[in-house]
């Protein structure tokens, strides 16, 4: 009854909304409910190490200047770096690197001061489970493809018997132009291990002239393959169709919504403009290069870590209709369900493709 409900509105497209129309839906109600308790989390993100035991072909980390900062291996300086965080009111870290599980001591220590949060991780070396941080496992393709671009053998099984029955585990799918087939293959497997798995979209590096940059056509498949995926495995695929929509549209994600982050953001009043560092392994940071995934080429940004903020600071702008508006309430509660430990994503509440505001579906 309640999602009767929710469709009936949907089908008022020309009406002027209120936002307090828009939640008399018990349905929308109950789910900006659960979603808006997370309201206080605010971010940073932390360079842990310079070292990685694999080399990825567009390495977001080996491009620019923060590969050369040196590193700093001292716990007494990382914890006092968290607690100066904890103080100017960060909530969550965010834990990358070259590759965070090669210093563990350095991981816990982050956690014993600020307790939610998540470690971006390749899942070959395992982090304790006393890490109580959201462990994002990047999977490029099959195992033929990971050691083409990765130079690892046998890295999806290696994955699985790391985190196998892990709750903090959230496999992220990364689509670039040539490994779209693959993800079905990736995602059953996955499945029968009973691991959860979330799509991410490959975005170029500054400079970079590889082939795995995205085209118009590809950005169709990928579409389509994420629909497919969502439909065929629901109880594992973290993941909504707005989520589909937001990450494979032509335009990237600066484009359609406006990147909230120092880096393209020069305001510091309020939000990430103001809060949001990213620190190198020298633990200094550079407000002029702070986004979540550093020498992105900005144009081309479609990455997961930045539409889990971006997306879900526009608010207002989706809160216009309940179709949209519930778009962007299954966007936050799968932002909500890849990054948090212990927060449940629930079933998706609009089966429909929504545009972004102002845009179509897919703009040529």
């Amino acid at each position: 009854m309640k999602k009767q409900q929710t469709n009936e509105k949907m089908d008022e497209p020309d009406k002027i909304w209120k936002f307090s129309e828009i939640l008399e839906d018990p349905v929308i109600h109950e789910r900006w409910n659960k979603v808006r308790k997370y309201f206080f989390l605010r971010e940073s993100t932390y360079d842990m190490t310079n070292r990685c035991n694999i080399r990825c072909e567009g390495c977001y980390y080996y491009e620019g200047d923060k590969q050369f900062a040196t590193e700093n291996r001292d716990t007494d300086a990382w914890l006092r770096l968290m607690e100066g965080e904890k103080s100017r009111g960060v909530t969550f870290v965010v834990l990358a690197g070259a590759e965070p599980s090669l210093v563990p001591d350095l991981c816990q220590t982050c956690y014993q001061v600020i307790p939610l949060g998540a470690i971006a991780t390749n899942g070959l070396k395992p982090i304790s489970i006393s890490v109580g941080y959201k462990i994002h496992l990047s999977v490029w393709g099959n195992d033929k493809t990971s050691l083409r671009l990765r130079g690892a053998p046998h890295m999806l099984s290696r994955q699985i018997d790391n985190y196998r029955d892990d709750p903090r585990a959230v496999f992220i799918y990364t689509f670039n132009r040539h490994n779209i087939a693959e993800a079905a293959e990736v995602a059953d497997t996955l499945a029968r291990y009973n691991c959860k798995l979330s799509f991410n979209m490959f975005s170029a590096p500054v400079g970079y002239t590889g082939d795995l940059r995205h085209t118009k056509a590809s950005l169709h498949q990928v579409r389509q393959v994420m629909l497919n995926l969502l439909d065929k495995y629901p109880d594992h695929v973290l993941f909504s169709r707005y989520n589909a929509v937001a990450h494979t549209h032509l335009h990237g994600l600066h484009h359609l919504y406006g990147c909230s982050y120092p880096r393209m953001n020069p305001s510091t009043d309020v939000g990430l403009g103001r809060s949001f560092r990213q620190y190198r392994t020298d633990l200094t940071w550079d407000r002029n290069a702070a986004c979540c995934v550093p020498d992105t080429d900005c144009s081309d940004c479609r990455h997961y870590a930045s539409g889990s903020a971006v997306v879900t600071a526009r608010l207002f702008r989706h809160g216009t209709h309940p179709e949209t508006f519930s778009s962007w309430l299954d966007y936050v509660d799968t932002y909500l369900a890849v990054w948090v430990t212990g927060y449940e994503k629930s079933p998706n509440l609009n089966p429909s493709l929504v545009a972004p505001p102002g845009q179509t579906i897919f703009e040529a």
